[in-house]
């Protein structure tokens, strides 16, 4: 995303929160810094430190599994993707069970296949065009940011578990109050 489009939407803590988060390997720092950054998903409310914590991991898993299910049932979409729709909950049923104890470094790459997905369904074939970052800024900020966030992340990580599962569960904690 352009770096200027961006800085519109989000103050300077939050780019150098992104910055932390994609380049420390100290676990602590990139909590802290996923911290800031959910307070870009949620106003500040804060909750995200508690779930960083390991406290309402599982509530979250299930809020987002819930939602995502929801959103996906009820979006409306082309008949040429209504198998990609069941392709979808398919996999999010085992990234749900890869997050309930099977691994974090096997979920991450469900993590992008079901956003991907789901943000297709949602958009259609805009989402695969080069203006979809400022078209997801333009007409919802929120959406935006957190679609920064995603495209922010590197799809090929060498990350330990637990920087993939902050990673994993920042975004989690976007869609499941989407």
């Amino acid at each position: 995303m352009n770096g200027d489009l961006i800085e519109q939407f989000v103050d300077k803590e939050t780019l150098q929160a992104m910055d932390s988060l994609l380049n420390t390997a100290d676990e602590a720092v990139a909590s802290e810094a996923g911290v800031k950054l959910s307070a870009s998903f949620d106003g500040g409310a804060g909750s995200f430190g508690l779930i960083a914590r390991g406290e309402g991991e599982e509530k979250l898993v299930s809020s987002f599994h819930n939602n995502l299910v929801l959103l996906i049932e009820k979006t409306w979409v082309e008949k040429s993707d209504v198998a990609l729709k069941a392709q979808v909950l398919y996999r999010l049923e085992e990234f749900t069970k890869f997050m309930g104890g099977r691994g974090y470094s096997e979920a991450y790459p469900f993590f992008f296949n079901i956003v991907d997905d789901v943000v297709y369904l949602m958009f259609g074939a805009q989402t695969k065009s080069k203006s979809f970052d400022e078209y997801a800024m333009r007409i919802d900020p929120d959406f935006g940011v957190f679609w920064w966030y995603v495209e922010s992340l590197p799809r090929d990580a060498k990350w330990d578990d637990g920087k993939k599962r902050l990673a994993i569960l920042l975004g989690m904690y976007y869609l499941a109050n989407f």
